[in-house]
């Protein structure tokens, strides 16, 4: 059990066929492929990555694997997730923060872009819609946004969402950690 298989086996179970997801991270669109497939082809993912590189890997791999007319890949930073869907329309809204797997380490995420994305995904999430955020940290700025975030999830209203953050206690390193929000019913 890794961060990656505990996140997709909570997504399986909360996203449907015909559902609207939104990958805020899109990396090298290996989660972006992974929502296409569950909300399938009546459905619609939204990925964002603000590196040209993250945009053209997750398109390729769309494309390679028959996705593209079901993912759209936006070159944008996910603080700006609000400009491309209405209020209450999401299903769920995955983050994979750090850097780009096999890209530039210099480019990370951010406490304050990320606490933004947050933000305005919880607007967008419909009842009963989940937010995952795999916090990878660690390097240059991993430790701060770690900390601002797990601080920033403490003080989201409980009377509208369930936040629940998970941690390897027995895990050598830096182990991710995966944070799940539930926006009640």
């Amino acid at each position: 059990m890794n961060t990656l298989s505990l996140v997709h086996a909570h997504l399986q179970s909360w996203i449907h066929s015909g559902d609207f997801v939104i990958d805020a991270t899109a990396g090298n669109g290996k989660d972006t492929e992974f929502l296409c497939g569950l909300v399938g082809r009546e459905g619609k993912v939204l990925a964002f990555d603000i590196q040209e590189q993250a945009v053209e890997n997750t398109k390729k791999r769309l494309a390679e694997h028959g996705w593209s007319e079901v993912g759209e890949v936006v070159l944008d930073s996910h603080a700006n997730m609000g400009a491309y869907a209405q209020e209450n329309s999401v299903d769920c809204i995955v983050f994979n923060l750090g850097w780009l797997p096999g890209g530039d380490h210099t480019v990370f995420t951010h406490a304050d872009s990320t606490i933004a994305a947050i933000e305005a995904g919880l607007r967008l999430l419909r009842k009963d819609g989940v937010m995952c955020v795999s916090i990878y940290y660690g390097g240059a700025s991993g430790y701060e946004e770690r900390d601002a975030l797990l601080e920033y999830v403490r003080t989201i209203d409980p009377a509208q969402y369930t936040v629940l953050v998970t941690q390897f206690a027995n895990r050598a390193g830096d182990p991710p950690i995966p944070v799940f929000i539930h926006k009640a019913t």
